[in-house]
């Protein structure tokens, strides 16, 4: 919850409820609008924050599946090369261009596996921690509108 108090008592204080109880309607109101404004603000900002995290991780997973298929196209210039070799010359040329294929794709299927580990953890971009505080703050809500109804 994000813990909205004007002078630091908690919900279940009773003198604060007190205090409110004293409190014209239209003072209680305002203060009210000032701190379900507040509070909207302060959800936004973590989303906003909870989102851009996501996206870094989004853009890292992206880098990497493009480095998977650079790799994944020197391989298959490789395998051209070594076709070509493996036709015209002896058997130590092409030998040495399928070796090398073989480690560029290699390397392709590691870089896309690290890329895909890095875009599932980026998806869905459901800011959890803010959603986790809303539900929290409606709780929060909740109890006090059922204190002020008793009163």
């Amino acid at each position: 919850m994000s813990g909205i108090r004007t002078n630091g008592t908690t919900p279940h204080d009773p003198s604060h409820d007190e205090q409110l109880a004293e409190l014209p309607m239209a003072q209680l109101l305002r203060r009210l609008s000032d701190q379900a404004s507040l509070l909207v603000r302060e959800e936004v900002a973590l989303a906003k924050a909870e989102l851009a995290e996501k996206g870094k991780r989004a853009g890292r997973g992206a880098g990497m599946f493009g480095g998977a298929a650079v790799c994944g196209l020197y391989g298959v210039g490789a395998l051209v090369t070594a076709a070509i070799v493996a036709l015209s010359l002896a058997v130590a040329t092409w030998l040495a261009a399928l070796i090398v294929a073989v480690v560029l794709f290699a390397i392709a299927g590691i870089a896309a596996l690290a890329g895909k580990k890095q875009v599932e953890q980026a998806t869905p971009p459901m800011p959890e921690q803010t959603v986790e505080t809303v539900k929290e703050d409606v709780q929060w809500a909740k109890s006090r509108a059922r204190t002020a109804r008793q009163h």
